[in-house]
């Protein structure tokens, strides 16, 4: 039992929606909010809604939102008293965890233990194995070799799951349905962890076909008292990352959430788990469960829970984070139904292409049971930095069916202008049998790489990276006192040039520097978006297929590869690993 604390100043080392969902759950609770901003997030809306606000000074994700040592000197400069941090960034980062609380600062999330010890997915197997939870046959340790991946697989069968152990994401995870894929899968699987977490270790264990993604939310004080707020399924995803999410998980039997419920509780007292989390499951078509992870975080998807229960998840993480008791004592029932549908800057008809820029004009719609969960209105931008989450829009019904007719029309009424969505994918999905049956669940965690056949129409808008987004420091003079004032570029070279516009280094018919101008672009391969060169994935001067994958590219944290259009002798322009591109600009070409 932690002693009481009392809580008056948070700060929310994080941006776009959850730093605004948390802001307002401040509101709520009386605590003043603390927004932190990095250059190209100052105009942010989470920025103009927190009680106050510090700059980060500095672009890239590592340098602003990740930097531990500024997140703390702001929360000492502003006099908070906590720290929440929302999801993504250092949400699961155990060494921040402990930072904020040897500066005496209250953590608002589980202990720096248990993120370790469920942030390893080898030990966070072990516990649930020792809370008798259910899962598939899985390797004890990270597996030494690629030879004792080939031994569980003979035992075991095929196909087997690699995945990293200090990692997520669908980073660092390979599916062998071969066994001369093995050592390929094994080799790739083990670099892929080390450049995305900086550890290798990989285990191994039995991979289910088409299963549903299926979650128990969970809260935990430090009374001892373990709730399951509720089920969600989360099956349809893409690069195993989610898109649409849904509360209670529906189809399941009583025996199935029992399992679920029982297992998810064992699990966290087993790790002796304070706080909000997450347990997560696969559901096998013949319904076998099998336990997944632990996320030690709110989720993205947590409003579909708080909108069947009336349970404010964020409050719940102040009062457990203050050493009070819980506002409930045992599972509640759900009420009704709740879809979730996340907004992403991304082209769904170009494979989900990440696509930051600006939103001319963002309108919500209304209704019974909409909730709009936004970290962007008309006129923000969008940066190339982050993730491509602009907002959520949550739906309820009084039970499933009305929550789809009811969101087929939230959609239909909703209007993201300036650059592309995934809207005309969730329309779509509405409106396929395998979602809205009302037998039974059709969709599954590979089903829309593998089932999914709608012809979507590509987004009218190119987004292209927003001129003068960047942001430039200008000293100006307020009642005879020098202010240094951080500004839009693009405004203070208007400014500077008595308002005729740049210095000269816009783009301009030829589309700029580095871009690839309309009627010369033959033979050239175009970078398909703003983003970040990752990895060349073919030699220079080498003879590539048409379709072949030449180069990786990284854009709002998702990575793409980039084809070859045509056969050819590729020449590679002069682009190195961690070197920014923009849309459009020459990556190399094909004779």
């Amino acid at each position: 039992m932690s002693p009481h604390r009392t809580l008056t100043k948070v700060l929310i080392a994080n941006r776009g929606e959850i730093a605004v969902r948390v802001a307002r759950a401040c509101t709520d609770a009386g605590l003043t909010s603390v927004a932190v901003y990095s250059d190209p997030d100052a105009d942010a809306m989470h920025v103009h809604l927190a009680d106050e606000a510090y700059a980060l000074e500095g672009t890239s994700a590592a340098e602003t939102y990740l930097d531990i040592g500024r997140l703390l000197e702001i929360a000492r400069r502003s006099g908070a008293d906590a720290v929440h941090p929302g999801y993504g960034f250092l949400s699961e980062n155990a060494d921040f965890a402990e930072a904020v609380m040897e500066a005496g600062l209250t953590w608002i999330g589980p202990s720096p233990a248990a993120i370790r010890a469920l942030g390893d997915k080898v030990s966070a197997r072990k516990i649930a194995i020792n809370a008798g939870a259910p899962l598939v046959p899985g390797t004890d340790g990270p597996a030494e070799d690629a030879a004792q991946v080939r031994a569980f697989a003979e035992e075991h069968g095929l196909p087997v799951a690699i995945k990293a152990a200090f990692g997520g994401g669908g980073r660092g995870m390979k599916i062998v349905h071969r066994m001369e894929e093995v050592e390929s899968a094994f080799d790739s699987a083990v670099r892929e962890a080390v450049a995305a977490f900086g550890r290798g270790e990989c285990f191994v264990e039995r991979f289910l076909e088409k299963p549903r993604h299926v979650e128990a939310q969970v809260l935990a004080d430090t009374h001892g008292t373990v709730v399951v707020v509720g089920t969600r399924d989360c099956s349809l995803q893409r690069r195993n990352q989610k898109l649409v999410e849904e509360a209670p998980a529906p189809f399941l039997t009583t025996e199935q959430l029992e399992r679920i419920h029982a297992s998810a509780k064992a699990i966290c007292r087993e790790a002796g788990y304070t706080g909000a989390g997450t347990v997560e499951y696969l559901v096998a078509p013949d319904g076998l469960i099998s336990f997944l992870e632990v996320n030690t975080r709110l989720q993205v998807e947590h409003p579909v829970t708080e909108e069947t229960t009336g349970v404010d998840l964020v409050r719940e993480q102040f009062r457990i984070a203050a050493g009070e008791r819980l506002s409930l004592s045992e599972d509640p029932a759900p009420r009704g139904h709740a879809l979730e549908f996340r907004l992403n800057a991304e082209d769904p008809a170009l494979g989900f292409l990440p696509s930051p820029g600006t939103v001319e004009a963002f309108e919500a719609p209304t209704g019974a049971g909409v909730r709009v969960d936004t970290g962007v209105r008309s006129g923000s931008t969008v940066p190339a930095e982050y993730d491509s989450l602009l907002a959520k829009l949550i739906v309820w019904g009084e039970d499933r069916q009305q929550a789809i007719r009811r969101a087929r029309m939230a959609l239909g009424e909703l209007a993201i202008r300036g650059l592309p969505t995934v809207v005309p994918f969730h329309q779509a999905v509405l409106d396929h049998p395998d979602f809205t049956s009302q037998d039974g669940l059709g969709v599954h965690t590979t089903w829309i790489e593998s089932a999914f056949a709608a012809d979507l129409e590509a987004s009218p808008y190119l987004a292209a990276a927003t001129p003068g987004a960047e942001r430039t420091e200008m000293t100006v003079t307020v009642d005879g006192k020098a202010v240094s004032l951080g500004l839009p570029a693009e405004l203070v070279r208007a400014l500077r040039s008595g308002g005729r516009g740049g210095s000269g280094d816009t783009a301009g018919s030829d589309g700029g520097p580095g871009l690839v101008p309309e009627g010369k672009r033959a033979g050239v391969v175009p970078a398909p978006m703003n983003g970040t060169v990752v990895t060349w994935l073919v030699e220079d001067g080498a003879e590539v297929a048409a379709g072949e994958d030449l180069v990786v590219l990284e854009a709002m944290k998702m990575e793409t590869a980039v084809p070859a259009p045509a056969a050819g002798v590729f020449t590679r322009a002069g682009l190195k690993p961690g070197n920014p591109v923009k849309r459009g600009q020459e990556l190399g070409r094909l004779d």
